[in-house]
C-alpha cells in the first residue's frame, strides 16, 4: 500500500486530522471514532505507520501517535499539477470574460 491508498480511506483521514491537531494516545484516537472498534482503529493506525504517515512511541502503558506531515509531500506534489491546471484555465476564463466585457 502507498500513501495515496492509505489516505483514500475516510477513517484513516479522520485519524490524520486528529493527529494534525496534536499527538494523541491510541485510546484517545479510539474514543474520537466511536463507529469503529479498538481493533479496527489499530488496523488503520498500523497501515498509517507502514506508509510512514504516523510514528508511534511508547509512554509507559500507552502508545502515543504523531503525524509525519512530511510524508504528505508526495500527495501535495501530485496535487500541484492540478492546481496549475485550474489556475491556468481560470486565468484563461478571466481573460475571456474581460474581453467580452470590453466589447
Amino acid at each position: 500500500m502507498d500513501v495515496f491508498e492509505a489516505v483514500a480511506e475516510p477513517h484513516r483521514r479522520a485519524l490524520l486530522d486528529l493527529l494534525a491537531e496534536r499527538e494523541r494516545p491510541a485510546g484517545e484516537l479510539v474514543a474520537h471514532l466511536p463507529a469503529l472498534t479498538q481493533p479496527a482503529v489499530s488496523r488503520h493506525l498500523r497501515i498509517l505507520r507502514e506508509v510512514g504517515l504516523v510514528e508511534v512511541r511508547p509512554d509507559g502503558q500507552r502508545r502515543i501517535y504523531t503525524l509525519r506531515a512530511d510524508r504528505l509531500v508526495e500527495i501535495d506534489d501530485w496535487l500541484d499539477r492540478y492546481r496549475r491546471y485550474w489556475r491556468d484555465h481560470l486565468d484563461a476564463l478571466a481573460r475571456h470574460l474581460d474581453e467580452r466585457s470590453e466589447r
